[in-house]
């Protein structure tokens, strides 16, 4: 267990900001993944076989851990690197390694 939780909100923004493409990747993802929320709620709904919405939450768990990797990819290439370039390498790593235990749990 982590002894200092990361923030919901850190008040911090991107040190690079993200590309409209960039964004709009990211939200297409999220949009899929709603979508396979939805689909599980419907099959609740309609009395499905466990197993079979089982699977689905499990897709759905690692679509959710793709779009995790993909930003804590973006997030170490851009604002830790940033960070490390202009001295504040330490506070950046930390950080990294706090949201790395929390995603990875």
């Amino acid at each position: 267990m982590c002894e200092h939780p990361l923030p919901e909100n850190s008040g911090k923004d991107p040190m690079t900001p993200r590309t409209d493409d960039e964004k709009q990747a990211v939200v297409n993802r999220l949009r899929r993944i709603e979508g396979q929320v939805r689909g599980i709620q419907k099959m609740v709904e309609d009395d499905r076989y466990c197993v079979d919405i089982l699977v689905q939450i499990s897709a759905i768990d690692k679509a959710l851990k793709r779009v995790g990797y993909s930003l804590l990819e973006r997030h170490t290439h851009h604002c830790v690197k940033d960070a490390i370039q202009k001295g504040d390498g330490d506070e950046a790593i930390d950080e990294l390694m706090k949201v790395v235990q929390q995603f990875s749990k």
